[in-house]
């Protein structure tokens, strides 16, 4: 099931996305933002897989909007602009699409995105675990078996994630929320939506802030409970 937003100004739009995604058994609604703000706050509450996005709304552009996402769903353009393309493409949008738009073109946007998600559950069979204890992770083009005892915390970086272990670091090319659905919750909690750590290395906790090693990692506003029912036992 992919699990979309549409954010555009335009009502017309918002009808035209949804019928044409109605026709998909596999496509979820979870909301209609009509401006980029509202977009941030149901991110921020929802997991989502892809964004139907407009470029010219108001309070923030299109692309400004997606500059301020650390990580981001994939996206399909949806704008009356054609002179934008190049710069979307720069930010990975999976594809662009000018309104009007058929069901057809529409349809051709929508498979690109469902196969890079079968693509990206091909890849994860390799970062699965092989045995109990351990997970094989894509780094510097070869696979790496990593024993999860040795991860001290996971944090995002751009497009990559940084794997912080006892005696070096691993960068892979997934995202954060990648890795928080492969690890086990009983032994990894994520504290700040750029941080998952390793319950058995956290040597303190105070106000928002965890120490782990040498290292101090923030406690997000939307993680805070996570982090005191572990205190509560």
């Amino acid at each position: 099931m992919i699990k979309y937003l549409i954010i555009d100004d335009e009502h017309m739009a918002h009808d035209i996305i949804k019928g044409y995604c109605d026709l998909l058994p596999h496509m979820q609604l979870v909301k209609h933002c009509y401006d980029a703000i509202e977009a941030l706050e149901c991110l921020r509450e929802n997991k989502v897989d892809l964004l139907f996005l407009d470029l010219n709304m108001p309070k923030l552009k299109g692309f400004d909007f997606l500059k301020t996402l650390q990580s981001s769903p994939k996206v399909i353009v949806t704008t009356a602009y054609k002179e934008h393309a190049l710069e979307g493409y720069e930010l990975d949008i999976v594809d662009y699409l000018l309104k009007p738009f058929s069901f057809e073109r529409f349809l051709k946007s929508v498979n690109k995105v469902m196969q890079l998600y079968e693509d990206q559950s091909l890849e994860l069979t390799d970062q699965t675990t092989t045995k109990s204890g351990h997970i094989f992770l894509y780094s510097d083009k070869k696979h790496v078996q990593v024993q999860l005892t040795d991860i001290q915390y996971i944090e995002a970086a751009g497009n990559y994630t940084k794997v912080v272990l006892k005696d070096r670091q691993l960068l892979i090319r997934e995202k954060i929320s990648t890795m928080v659905a492969e690890l086990s919750s009983n032994d990894f909690m994520q504290v700040h939506k750029s941080f998952l750590v390793a319950i058995s290395y956290i040597n303190s906790v105070e106000g928002n802030r965890i120490l782990i090693a040498d290292t101090t990692i923030p406690i997000g506003k939307n993680y805070k409970s996570n982090v005191m029912t572990l205190l509560k036992g």
